[in-house]
């Protein structure tokens, strides 16, 4: 998951840029929710042109950090939105945003938790299960896996088969309340609500089921295939489900 991790991108921000987005963080801790709301839509933005990671450590209303590990992630929309779930399946489907949003929605509230140590809690997703959607593909017997990609062009992620069948596992539209921003990985994003959170893959395009666990990009870097939280990564924090 993109959230989780920065990497040189962009342009870098100026100096007054970087002096004010410490003012509003400041601000922030102390502010109305409406001001907190604007803050961090301001954190999302100024991340987006920060090649340092420094945004991502400022605090800010949703207590969420902004990272990405591409150098720019095109913006989708409603009618540019597309999810496709192939591979290993007998019906292989190609899902418009809308076509998300008119499938039965599961709603859920838990922790957060971040590999790197900031955890946000009692954080509320809603979407679709993913389980609902591989059923609907109609998974052949040979299936062992699903490979994620993204719409940045960079980031993939994995799960097997029983752990994306799970009831906690869903394609996310709404976080918080309020429909994904382009930030939080909007329109659509995965969440695994018991695994850290760099396995909940933002600006989610493919589904792809095979016969194999590929690691995805962070995995491919050193971080554990299997990411449940508190049992993994060297860490010991407490379970989010």
């Amino acid at each position: 998951m993109n959230d989780e991790h920065p990497e040189e991108r962009g342009t870098p921000i100026g100096r007054r840029v970087f002096l004010g987005t410490l003012a509003l963080g400041a601000a922030g801790v102390v502010a109305a929710p409406p001001l907190q709301r604007g803050l961090e839509a301001f954190l999302g933005g100024a991340a987006d042109k920060d090649p340092t990671g420094l945004t991502g450590l400022l605090p800010n209303g949703g207590g969420f950090r902004y990272y990405s590990v591409a150098s720019s992630v095109p913006r989708k929309d409603a009618g540019s939105y597309r999810l496709t779930v192939d591979g290993l399946v007998d019906r292989p489907t190609t899902y418009t945003l809308d076509d998300l949003k008119a499938l039965p929605q599961t709603r859920m509230v838990r922790d957060v938790q971040c590999v790197t140590g900031w955890r946000v809690p009692d954080t509320p997703f809603e979407g679709v299960r993913l389980s609902r959607l591989l059923d609907a593909a109609r998974v052949r017997p040979s299936a062992k896996a699903i490979r994620f990609t993204c719409f940045d062009g960079t980031y993939t992620e994995s799960l097997t088969l029983s752990q994306a069948r799970r009831a906690d596992v869903l394609v996310a539209l709404r976080m918080q309340d309020k429909y994904l921003g382009h930030s939080h990985g909007g329109p659509a994003r995965l969440y695994v609500a018991p695994m850290y959170f760099y396995k909940s893959a933002k600006w989610l395009s493919g589904i792809t089921v095979t016969d194999e666990v590929r690691p995805g990009y962070w995995e491919k870097r050193g971080y554990d295939v299997d990411a449940w939280v508190g049992r993994s990564n060297g860490r010991d924090d407490a379970p989010t489900s």
